[in-house]
């Protein structure tokens, strides 16, 4: 009985108690977590009707030792065999935790000061909005935001999803993501 009483006593000792720190949290005040995404975020091209303006993103309660930020929109279920990344925008500075509606906007103007957009799979910078093909399920597109441990990535804007999801998985401190569903008849 006292070796039992041993072992759980000891157990109690080295159970981290709850810190009481925050979880590091990504929201939208336009896209709700698993809930349909608004036209007005929906791609203008390839038979998609919308007004392709990228979601207001905000986050909070990133680790003390983040030093800088990326932000990417993927969408895993798109018929290609390896998804399909709607955005990609990384080096961004530790002191920004909202991206404006229309950041996103191709040409780069209202993305924060020295962060970069790169190529998404439409063959351009900047966001694309859903555009599923017509009478699959709805996709879900996945809204992450990543804390990372660098200053910056070194990539140019020409670099791939796939090589920016690598190095951003490879300095990445925390992330935190929502999704929003998207389908068409």
């Amino acid at each position: 009985m006292r070796r039992l009483m041993a072992m759980v006593i000891g157990a109690a000792l080295v159970i981290p108690v709850g810190s009481g720190a925050a979880e590091f949290q990504l929201t939208s005040p336009t896209i709700k977590p698993k809930s349909t995404i608004g036209n007005e975020h929906v791609f203008n091209g390839f038979g998609c009707t919308g007004g392709n303006v990228s979601p207001e993103l905000r986050w909070a309660n990133a680790p003390k030792e983040t030093k800088s930020f990326a932000v990417t929109v993927y969408d895993p279920d798109a018929p290609t065999g390896s998804g399909w990344w709607h955005w990609l925008l990384f080096n961004i500075s530790p002191s920004v935790t909202v991206l404006a509606a229309g950041a996103g906007n191709p040409d780069g103007s209202g993305v924060p000061q020295g962060s970069v957009q790169s190529m998404t799979d439409f063959g351009q910078p900047g966001f694309g909005g859903p555009c599923p093909p017509p009478g699959d399920k709805p996709h879900r597109y996945i809204f992450t935001v990543f804390a990372l441990k660098v200053d910056q990535l070194p990539l140019k804007p020409e670099a791939s999803g796939a090589m920016v999801g690598y190095f951003l998985n490879q300095n990445a401190i925390a992330k935190a993501s929502f999704t929003g569903l998207y389908g068409r008849k």
